[in-house]
């Protein structure tokens, strides 16, 4: 099943959250990285990204380094629980979806992370 938010360009989700962090007191830096752990992009692959256009099924299927641990991501967000979403693109949206909630609940970056 194709879900629309696969078409969507990375740089309007990139926008959303952006927007949705700082209205929160949070910056663009620490949303950079909660993306980066979750992909593997670094500053400027997450800014080619929002550049060119790509789309967020290609912005995951590019990912440079998926974080295996984003597995072990769990909780409930837009009222579906991340760790019963099977198809794997839809399951890392959810999970990017649950580490910026967390960031914009104001939790320490580390701990949004999953660092000890």
């Amino acid at each position: 099943m194709s879900h629309r938010i696969y078409a969507m360009t990375f740089a309007r989700i990139h926008a959303a959250l952006l927007a949705k962090v700082e209205r929160k007191g949070r910056s663009r830096e620490e949303l950079d990285a909660v993306i980066g752990w979750l992909t593997g992009y670094d500053a400027s692959g997450i800014a080619d990204s929002v550049a060119d256009g790509r789309d967020m099924a290609a912005f995951f299927a590019s990912a440079p380094a998926p974080n295996p641990a984003r597995m072990d991501v769990t909780g409930v967000v837009c009222g579906v629980r991340v760790e019963n979403v099977e198809e794997p693109l839809m399951r890392d949206i959810r999970v990017l979806d649950k580490l910026v909630d967390e960031l914009a609940k104001g939790r320490p970056l580390a701990k949004v992370l999953r660092q000890q």
